[in-house]
């Protein structure tokens, strides 16, 4: 039966992605080509792997992030104020807000883009 599972997103800059997450105060373990960033109480690991690396793995394109959404990774947060926070530190960090926090669909949260386009989601569950 299956453990755990990582989710595995290429980057172009891995430094500049590695610095972004720690922004946001996400643990990061750095290797050579690729760093998991560790988000939440059960430890979700999300790779970040360098494009080349990535496209050798997969033999295949890689998504263009700027022309479509590959996928959506949604985090809870604790609260209203975690959700303004953390969209605080996306944009200090250099990423984007896709969407302001608010209310939509009976939840409260917010939607970000890190800084190589992969889209997030912030929800107060």
């Amino acid at each position: 039966m299956a453990k755990e599972c990582w989710i595995n997103l290429p980057v172009k800059e891995l430094q500049k992605s590695m610095d972004f997450f720690r922004a946001l105060e996400f643990p990061v373990n750095e290797r050579e080509d690729m760093a998991g960033v560790k988000v939440g109480d059960q430890g979700t690991i999300v790779m970040l792997i360098q494009e080349e690396t990535f496209r050798a793995v997969t033999n295949s394109n890689i998504a263009d992030t700027s022309q479509g959404t590959e996928v959506i990774l949604s985090i809870s947060v604790d609260s209203e104020e975690e959700v303004h926070e953390m969209v605080q530190k996306v944009k200090s960090a250099g990423g984007t807000v896709f969407a302001e926090p608010g209310e939509r669909n009976s939840f409260f949260g917010a939607g970000f883009s890190d800084v190589d386009g992969h889209k997030w989601n912030l929800l107060v569950m």
